[in-house]
């Protein structure tokens, strides 16, 4: 069915028309017509999926249909658990929201660089926010933003804003929001989740049920058995005979993303670093630039495995093995997007393979195993 099948206004529909966005994708089918409706929702879909704009759309219908075209106090919130998430919401709600009559304000805080900037914007009003849990919290000590008039919360990667790091920071958003407000939570999993969701939700609809533990069927996934002083070699041997022009580079440390792209700069392969370690700016930086094309290789700690959109990202390598299965899930689902094809390599030493068959435990497979003794690795 065609997005004007829903009863999204015209320029709703001329910015999705501009995005390329031909029908809806299954979970924004499912997640459009409750959420339009007012409805409490649960949305489950693995990633890729289109689950950012299910959720703005409704967000931006509503706004665009407020008396006075949409300006007034603070109507729409929707929390992210990183910096990088709450980033691209943000400059999606802004994009699709430009051909409204009047474009709703949008604004974007989160931790890591000044808060003065973010209360000067917000003196100027604000629509939607998107925000990350802590500096939410931070503007509201300060007066800076008001909750009292929300009426949609929305949790983007809901099950990791359910996770113990956040738990506590989200109950304290959560008694500064009106309680008569519609509730939509977003995730890749329903792990996690369930313990907030009676008290959160009233009678939500539920689409996509438990989304498959299972990185996108397009994915294609190898194990290289590797020697652990030989990781390095192997990695630049799959990136030159790869070919690829970006590949996403999975490590388990700060330490290690710095050292992993060191070396690679130093065999003349272009490599960034991001964790988070750096200052703000800099993770911006090297997170635009890999988008961009400007940087081949992004070597990354598990803050890019979640919500991260890289349009068409050819190839994902984990270095190093992700803490838990659901983080494999969500670090290969940064390639094989939006149904293309995609490539998810794993470079395991022998003292990691017990953990690789927890993973294909998870996955219900084993995944094809190559063994590297005698590969010719530069």
């Amino acid at each position: 069915m065609p997005f004007s099948s829903f009863g999204l206004c015209d320029g709703l529909l001329r910015a999705l028309a501009a995005h390329g966005f031909q029908e809806p994708t299954p979970i924004q089918a499912g997640a459009l017509p409750p959420a339009l409706a007012g409805r409490d929702l649960v949305a489950v879909a693995e990633t890729g999926s289109g689950k950012t704009a299910a959720f703005l759309l409704p967000l931006l219908q509503r706004l665009a249909q407020l008396p006075g075209a949409g300006r007034g106090p603070l109507r729409c919130l929707v929390l992210a658990p990183t910096r990088e998430l709450a980033a691209q919401v943000g400059a999606a709600a802004a994009g699709l929201g430009r051909f409204l009559p009047v474009p709703p304000r949008v604004r974007t805080v989160f931790g890591g660089v000044s808060i003065n900037p973010q209360m000067m914007a917000l003196r100027g009003g604000a629509e939607l926010l998107v925000a990350t849990p802590g500096r939410l919290l931070d503007l509201a000590g300060k007066h800076a933003v008001r909750l009292g008039e929300v009426e949609v919360l929305v949790l983007d990667e809901a099950d990791r804003m359910l996770d113990l790091g956040f738990r506590e920071e989200l109950r304290a958003v959560l008694a500064l929001l009106p309680a008569d407000r519609q509730n939509l939570l977003f995730s890749a999993t329903r792990s996690g989740t369930e313990a907030l969701l009676e008290a959160m939700l009233k009678d939500p609809a539920v689409v996509g049920g438990r989304a498959r533990e299972a990185p996108p069927a397009q994915v294609e996934q190898r194990v290289y058995r590797v020697a652990q002083d030989h990781k390095g070699p192997l990695l630049r041997h799959l990136i030159r005979q790869g070919g690829w022009d970006q590949v996403l580079v999975f490590v388990a440390s700060h330490h290690g993303a710095d050292t992993v792209a060191r070396k690679l700069n130093n065999h003349g392969i272009q490599a960034l670093a991001m964790h988070g370690d750096l200052s703000q700016g800099a993770r911006t930086g090297a997170l635009a630039g890999f988008r961009a094309g400007a940087t081949r290789v992004l070597v990354a700690t598990d803050l890019a495995a979640r919500g991260l959109d890289i349009e068409q990202l050819p190839c994902v390598i984990n270095y190093d093995l992700p803490r838990s299965p659901n983080d494999y899930i969500h670090r290969v689902g940064r390639t094989g997007r939006a149904g293309t094809p995609g490539l998810a390599l794993s470079l395991v030493a022998p003292a990691e393979q017990p953990h690789m068959r927890l993973i294909e435990k998870r996955l219900g497979a084993r995944l094809p195993h190559i063994d590297t003794e005698g590969m010719p690795l530069l």
